[in-house]
């Protein structure tokens, strides 16, 4: 499976400052966002607590994590953001797909709205 990425916006939760603006790596492996910690700070995300995630590699890892508006394709949606250490691709987390109703379609590696969420 190749690689997607999405423009994607990063607000604080009252979008009192401009927003942090990249190129987020698509991985549906991942529940979170990550971005560059400096970052999230320089656009005024409050860090609320430390949670631990585990790597690919296994190695786990304790990252501090926020609340933000995460913005991409005209949707939006609030979401927990990792603050992730300086010069970390940020990284797009399978939790802000599905809260939108996105997926990534196999065969393009493109993402797809869904017609409907499922309420199973």
């Amino acid at each position: 499976m190749g690689t997607t990425y999405v423009t994607t916006q990063v607000f604080d939760l009252a979008r009192i400052n401009k927003p942090y603006e990249a190129e987020f790596l698509i991985d549906t492996g991942s529940i979170d966002c990550m971005a560059p910690g400096e970052e999230l700070e320089r656009i005024g995300i409050q860090k609320e607590r430390k949670s631990i995630y585990e790597l690919a590699n296994g190695e786990t890892i304790e990252y501090e994590i926020g609340f933000a508006r995460i913005t991409f394709q005209g949707q939006e949606t609030v979401a927990q953001i990792i603050f992730g250490p300086e010069g970390i691709e940020p990284v797009l987390g399978v939790v802000v797909l599905e809260n939108l109703g996105f997926v990534v379609d196999p065969g393009t590696n493109q993402l797809k709205k869904v017609a409907a969420k499922p309420l199973k």
